[in-house]
């Protein structure tokens, strides 16, 4: 070997050692700096959760402006001393009432369009006010929109009317788990309807925030999967499968869990928000009607 090169090699070498030291800093920060910020985030999520959870919209909402003139604010009282609004229309007498749990967004001043089919069917319908929406005081989580509706059910005490509880996306985990209670104290409803529901907000959660572990993180679990077992009456679930909001794997995955009676109906080209553009309002109409008339699911309507 040339003196020469060895000289180089040796060079090379001292060089290499030179840096290495360097090298495992830099790798040593980003790496830190990596964790450092996978922890801030996570620590973001877990503060603010419930900012991502509920959107409410605050304005009070008035019923005549909303196209539900024949319905009337009422008041309750929550277990914790909040004042709660809900709106109520009686209907006929010989008509079940219908006991609307609205998503997470907005207030019950836009679910017009929504209870209107119900409302000309002569049906009785309590849309429930939720802590912080609608003008009403308070911050939401998961025992709080519980306590919401059981401050709600009090306006019907007295009432021998037959009740349906309809929940739309995160409401259906308050339907189902209202529901499930008071069947589990020898008072069940006559039927339950879900519009886009899931198993639990943690497997939403997942689905949406894969990289985080959530269920470590999550103070509100919404687990109506537990709880769907419970019910005791008849269940109708419906989802759009262009759902990107709750994706219908939910939707399917809660009603394969559901007992009997049962029926879903799965809208090809509807997505989260749109299900009563393609006849989900009459689909839930003929599932109240029939359920009265028989006391059972007949036929199905999948």
């Amino acid at each position: 070997m040339a003196p020469g090169a060895r000289l180089r090699k040796t060079s090379a070498e001292r060089h290499d050692g030179r840096n290495s030291p360097e090298r495992d800093r830099l790798l040593s920060h980003f790496v830190t700096l990596l964790v450092g910020g996978y922890l801030l985030i996570l620590l973001a999520l877990f503060v603010f959760q419930r900012n991502l959870l509920y959107y409410p919209e605050t304005t009070r909402p008035d019923p005549v402006r909303s196209g539900l003139s024949e319905m009337t604010p009422l008041t309750a009282k929550s277990a914790d001393g909040l004042s709660l609004v809900s709106w109520y229309a009686e209907g006929k007498p010989d008509q079940p009432i219908v006991v609307y749990f609205q998503g997470n967004a907005g207030n019950i001043g836009g679910r017009g369009h929504k209870v209107r089919p119900f409302l000309d069917a002569g049906f009785g319908v309590l849309l429930v006010g939720f802590r912080s929406y609608g003008g009403n005081p308070g911050s939401p989580s998961e025992q709080g929109l519980l306590e919401d509706t059981k401050a709600a059910l009090s306006l019907l005490e007295g009432s021998a009317r037959p009740l349906v509880f309809y929940g739309e996306s995160l409401g259906t985990a308050v339907a189902t788990i209202t529901a499930a209670e008071l069947a589990n104290s020898g008072k069940p409803v006559q039927a339950l309807v879900l519009e886009a529901p899931f198993t639990s907000v943690t497997d939403a959660a997942q689905h949406h925030y894969f990289y985080v572990p959530v269920k470590w993180l999550l103070k509100d679990h919404f687990n109506q999967a537990a709880r769907i077992k419970e019910v005791q009456a008849p269940v109708l679930i419906f989802h759009g499968e262009r759902d990107n909001t709750m994706p219908i794997r939910f939707g399917r995955a809660l009603y394969d869990i559901t007992d009997e009676p049962k029926a879903s109906k799965w809208y090809p080209n509807a997505g989260h928000n749109d299900l009563f553009d393609y006849g989900a309002g009459d689909l839930s109409v003929e599932f109240i009607l029939k359920n009265m008339v028989n006391n059972k699911l007949t036929p199905p309507l999948d």
